[in-house]
């Protein structure tokens, strides 16, 4: 009788400890919320060389100007990083490559030297993955294992316009590209019916005539064996969605081919103003219906409920404006016509405000106005000639202000080793996109120094969407203490952060946060306290404390 009671006394407390695990798992699973991603921009030909044989494609051996050239970056370069766990080192959640499809196989002179497409903003075949970059399944590989990290992958559209005409590049036809006027930037008008700028055909993206492919491409679909495939999932595409055959539906079809085929799960726009806002309407719609089915077919690689993501480049745009953008003649709402969220062009100016005044401002925007949508923060990126911080004298202000906004935050390769911004022989924003500082890192105690920086903050600010979320709440201000909270469903997440604090034995007050007698910790130092008369104390060598429950 005693040896049964003792297995059935085993079994249960076997069963309630699984229960236990079952539940802790449940309670303390972190959602991704796109709201609050930590996204990592890089270029890719700049980050990392991964593969040296696909350094030198379409025999692009013209000599071109400082950093107009390619220089060997790559998706594999990419993949490697993330095998290493530098991504998830420094907390990042998302992906942003530069565009990555085939570009113009020539150079040209902008009147900075000759420039090459290494950006990827100048298309030639939205069907094809430029050799330089890699492959279709580098891509695979890239998405697959950047998933397994917990991270999403968000890729670049160029919709707007093709690349500019060379010798070696054709023009796309008429029907599918003006080349004249020029944008004069007077009215909602001429940012669109324009080329931004000589030589860089503006596809008709208001059209809906049926048009025929461009004969280059058919003659190279031809050449490389895949005709036959590409007219087919053409004809399906249009089939399926009984969009016509007008330019943009082409392009779109290539793009979304990505998200069907390889499950990316953004898409950057680039250049959203200089369309008709219909145009990205459109784009979601197929975006989503490429999502969809790419879940259907792969159930078992669907990371979580979350929608297709789409953050726009409408030049200018700031917090401040709220749902609208102001062309003078006319207002547009960007947010109702597919984005999610906008690239928010002044948090590099509003960076040198102080702490409340910054964090107030924007969770108040975010939590009234734009409810439901996002900015998409950044302090420097590979065409804003005024970064904040531009001789990095400030990076570790910048990671603290960048990384603990409301928001999502956009890490420019290099911001969080405080990669130069200002190389010497380069002209215009070639100076911006330097190789990445990988030797730095292994050698300078001052890049450790602010890396270890950016990495923490990275952290705490993945492990907890109430950062970029949440709801803030100034608690004091001298010392300088506030929470953010963050619910959804059944999930709710609250911290304290305290900045500017003295450095040794701290003592601040939590307000109601978190109840008397909880254990919690300090995420930046690893320190440990228990809250009582809604206080902590605390002894740390650093001037932050980043509190969460323990």
């Amino acid at each position: 009788m005693k040896k049964i009671v003792c297995i059935l006394m085993i079994t249960l407390l076997f069963t309630s400890c699984i229960t236990a695990q079952k539940t802790t798992s449940k309670e303390t699973k972190i959602p991704f919320v796109w709201e609050a991603a930590n996204v990592y921009f890089l270029l890719t030909d700049r980050f990392n060389d991964g593969d040296k044989t696909n350094d030198n494609n379409y025999n692009r051996n013209k000599p071109a100007g400082k950093l107009r050239g390619f220089e060997g970056g790559d998706i594999r370069g990419v993949i490697l990083k993330i095998d290493e766990g530098y991504f998830n080192k420094l907390g990042i959640n998302v992906i942003w490559l530069s565009p990555i499809v085939e570009q113009i196989h020539d150079a040209v002179d902008e009147g900075t030297g000759l420039s090459y497409g290494f950006h990827g903003y100048w298309a030639r075949d939205w069907s094809a993955i430029d050799a330089n970059f890699g492959t279709k399944k580098d891509l695979a590989e890239l998405v697959e294992k950047a998933h397994k990290h917990g991270i999403r992958i968000m890729l670049d559209a160029v919709v707007n316009h093709t690349g500019p005409v060379t010798s070696e590049d054709s023009a796309y036809p008429n029907e599918w590209v003006r080349n004249a006027p020029k944008c004069t930037y007077k009215s909602y008008d001429t940012y669109i019916n324009c080329t931004l700028v000589d030589n860089l055909p503006d596809v008709k993206t208001e059209s809906n005539e049926n048009v025929e492919l461009p004969p280059f491409l058919i003659e190279k679909w031809q050449n490389e064996g895949r005709f036959e495939t590409e007219i087919a999932s053409l004809n399906s595409f249009f089939k399926k969605t009984g969009f016509p055959k007008a330019p943009r539906f082409y392009i779109m079809k290539w793009l979304s081919d990505y998200i069907r085929e390889y499950g990316i799960d953004g898409y950057r726009i680039d250049t959203a103003k200089h369309t008709y806002e219909n145009v990205w309407s459109d784009f979601r719609k197929i975006c989503d219906l490429a999502f969809a089915e790419y879940k259907n077919n792969n159930p078992k690689k669907v990371l979580d409920n979350n929608p297709f993501f789409m953050v726009g480049e409408v030049y200018g745009y700031n917090i401040g404006a709220r749902r609208l953008y102001d062309f003078g003649d006319r207002k547009v709402d960007y947010f109702a016509n597919g984005f999610t969220g906008l690239i928010n062009f002044d948090f590099r100016n509003e960076a040198k405000m102080d702490y409340e005044p910054l964090f107030s401002k924007y969770s108040t925007i975010l939590n009234t106005d734009l409810k439901g949508k996002t900015v998409m923060n950044y302090i420097s990126s590979h065409d804003d000639s005024s970064p904040y911080d531009i001789n990095r004298t400030k990076t570790i202000e910048s990671g603290t202000k960048l990384l603990l906004s409301p928001g999502i935050s956009q890490v420019y390769y290099g911001d969080e080793t405080a990669r130069s911004l200002v190389i010497e022989g380069t002209k215009g924003d070639a100076t911006l996109r330097s190789k990445m500082n990988w030797n730095e890192i292994k050698t300078n105690t001052e890049t450790q120094k602010v890396l270890l920086h950016w990495q923490k903050l990275g952290q705490f600010r993945r492990n907890h969407p109430a950062i970029g979320a949440g709801i803030h709440n100034q608690i004091s201000s001298s010392p300088y203490v506030f929470s953010r909270t963050f619910t959804q469903k059944n999930y709710i997440d609250k911290v304290i952060i305290g900045l500017d604090l003295p450095i040794g034995q701290k003592e601040i007050s939590i307000g109601n946060v978190f109840k008397n007698g909880t254990k919690v910790r300090d995420a930046y130092s690893g320190q440990k306290s228990v809250v009582f008369n809604n206080k902590i104390r605390i002894f740390t060598s650093e001037r932050l404390l980043l509190i969460e429950k323990n």
